[in-house]
């Protein structure tokens, strides 16, 4: 069953076409990994897919509600422990249990300290923990690996692997071998846009607030 569908998709950055003419499908358990140099157009597509700005041409097919987004920001509050921040976010998705999360990404020492007091790699665990309890089918990822030494690379990779196993679907913008089953690969190199190529933004759209 596919999960996200895209169609001769083409984003902007800056006013300016980043990357065009890209189609994929994803069906259940199947992973894209997002390759190409730094400023090609990888944050902005995998923003695109998930609805924080419009493309420029093409289609995106995918449930309502089915995406979670983790980009380069944690998304914590500071002054929350690894509980509480977990909590609030299981309690917007609708969800109780953030046990299994804390246990995916090593958490549950460090459950009642606040996220002010945690290291840079212990930050990108939490914020990576999120998507465990959204509940949704299709991950956006964008270096989710930053951060992270090898062990916790490691561990999120086979949290990325359960989420494959039990029907969902990643997109990955990654330059890190997190071995993943028969992973798609995209090099964004190919679908660079014709320089100069203006985006045809629609109108009302104001990128400074995407």
């Amino acid at each position: 069953m596919s999960l996200l569908s895209v169609h001769d998709l083409a984003v902007a950055r800056g006013g300016m076409r980043a990357v065009e003419g890209v189609s994929f499908t994803l069906d259940a358990g199947q992973a894209l990994i997002l390759r190409g140099p730094n400023g090609i157009g990888k944050t902005t597509l995998l923003r695109c897919l998930a609805g924080l700005q419009p493309p420029v041409a093409g289609r995106i097919q995918m449930a309502p509600d089915s995406a979670a987004y983790a980009a380069h920001a944690d998304g914590l509050k500071s002054t929350l422990t690894v509980a509480e921040n977990l909590a609030f976010w299981a309690r917007i998705f609708d969800r109780a249990d953030i046990a299994p999360a804390l246990a995916a990404m090593n958490l549950q020492g460090l459950r009642d300290r606040a996220a002010a007091t945690l290291s840079a790699g212990q930050k990108r665990r939490l914020g990576l923990a999120r998507l465990l309890v959204t509940g949704r089918a299709v991950w956006l990822l964008d270096e989710p690996t930053i951060s992270l030494d090898a062990a916790s690379a490691a561990l999120f990779a086979d949290v990325v692997r359960s989420h494959l196993a039990q029907g969902g679907v990643t997109v990955i913008a990654t330059h890190i071998d997190l071995s993943l089953p028969q992973a798609q690969v995209i090099d964004l190199t190919e679908y660079r846009a014709n320089p100069g190529a203006p985006s045809a933004r629609p109108a009302g759209f104001n990128e400074a607030f995407a």
